[in-house]
């Protein structure tokens, strides 16, 4: 019989949320995040917006060594590892290391640290030939992503497998992904998983910036994120990171613990089309919803709520709109259809996970968040996007999916247990 695997544990940082209480009072009461950036001079950029997180890696307790050696998102995934360790209540040091399974998503990675070390290497890009005496002693941990998930091990002292995910903006749905499959064959019995992403930084700015895929809505960065709206012009790039302890139902059942929602099934395609394009049809992340559906058992009428990438540029946005009339139906004019990005912004492969963190909340609380700044619908975003407003529904199955770069998209289901044979 197939394990069942559930969410025990949640950690988030985001913009507008330290924390998941903050995180969720944010999304619910539709206020957005979005601001002018304030982590370095971005006066000579095209997109000058970004969901900035309040963080203060001090009084969120690392230490000045843990600091110095840690990129600015791996220093997110750390503390939200560790909220989501306590909000399990699970003791790791009494479980056996080896069941224990971490996964995490990222899609640049140290990029932060990595500029900032070129900088000062180059003589702030003065010279060609850098000074190796100059050279950080961390560089190394920089340049190797494997040692984001690494850090997240020797947090809970886990011995199983250790994954980093590193596929653009579906990072963080396919890091969790595959951590729910590592419990479900039997390989771990715990995992530590989720996504981060800290990718305000001159360098990545400058690249969406070349490829015009940010918003220049530099006047009102609060309403600069504004997916399924006529008056879109790009997505508000973002930082932020969410974790999640996953274990096995029926020992989280044993044990008393609270469940947020049962993840019931996944999948990911590839559009094999373009690197940044996408097909109108919407038929591959159609596939992945129709893939995930049939994993979980359930037909396209039992979905309740999706939570939509809702990037906020013209392609992806009608290319999803195709894509849930293509899995589901007919029920895709019913069903209530949100983006959270429209608050915090796209935080690249953490996003993924910290959608997964809203999806689970919903479920849990009976609340769908809005589409902020949804004033003028896209005639052909004809959909029921939760326009500016919560909206109170009882939730027993929620669809959360993601697109990125390379033609990703992934798609996955969390349950109520109780609604699941």
């Amino acid at each position: 019989m197939t394990r069942r695997v559930v969410i025990t544990g949640i950690g988030v940082r985001t913009p507008g949320g330290s924390g998941t209480k903050e995180f969720w009072d944010l999304l619910t009461s539709g206020r957005t995040a979005t601001r002018a950036i304030t982590l370095f001079d971005a006066a000579a950029f095209r997109s000058r917006v970004a969901g900035e997180v309040t963080f203060d890696p001090e009084l969120e307790g690392l230490t000045p060594r843990e600091i110095r050696r840690m990129d600015r998102a791996t220093q997110l995934a750390v503390v939200s590892t560790r909220d989501a360790v306590e909000d399990s209540g699970l003791d790791f040091a009494a479980l056996d290391p080896h069941r224990v399974a971490i996964s995490l998503g990222s899609a640049v990675a140290a990029a932060t640290s990595l500029e900032q070390e070129y900088l000062v290497l180059s003589d702030r890009g003065r010279t060609w030939e850098v000074d190796e005496g100059y050279l950080s002693p961390h560089m190394f941990d920089h340049m190797v992503p494997s040692i984001m998930p690494a850090e997240i091990a020797w947090q809970v002292g886990a011995e199983g497998p250790v994954t980093m995910v590193s596929d653009g903006c579906t990072s963080g749905l396919d890091s969790v992904g595959h951590a729910c499959r590592l419990i479900r064959e039997g390989t771990a019995d715990f995992a530590v998983t989720g996504a981060t992403d800290a990718p305000i930084t001159p360098i990545v700015v400058a690249c969406f910036d070349a490829i015009k895929a940010t918003t220049p809505r530099n006047d009102d960065p609060e309403h600069a994120s504004r997916p399924f709206d006529a008056t879109r012009n790009g997505f508000v790039l973002a930082e932020g990171s969410a974790m999640f302890v996953l274990e096995e139902y029926d020992a989280a059942r044993r044990r008393g613990a609270h469940v947020y929602a049962e993840i019931t099934g996944y999948a990911t395609r590839l559009n094999a089309y373009h690197m940044t394009g996408l097909k109108t049809d919407g038929r591959e992340m159609a596939e992945a919803i129709r893939v995930a559906l049939h994993e979980s058992r359930i037909d396209p009428q039992a979905v309740d709520y999706v939570n939509a990438h809702g990037s906020g540029t013209r392609q992806n946005d009608r290319h999803e709109t195709a894509a849930f009339k293509r899995s589901l139906g007919e029920h895709a004019r019913r069903v209530p259809v949100s983006s959270i990005k429209s608050m915090v912004g796209h935080s690249l492969g953490a996003i993924g996970s910290i959608e997964i963190a809203a999806s689970a909340l919903a479920l849990r609380h009976g609340v769908v968040p809005p589409t902020a700044n949804l004033h003028t619908p896209d005639p052909e975003c004809d959909l029921d996007y939760v326009p500016l407003t919560a909206r109170e529904q009882r939730l027993g199955t929620v669809l959360t999916v993601g697109s990125g770069f390379g033609g990703f998209q992934s798609a996955m289901v969390l349950r109520r247990p109780e609604e699941t044979r």
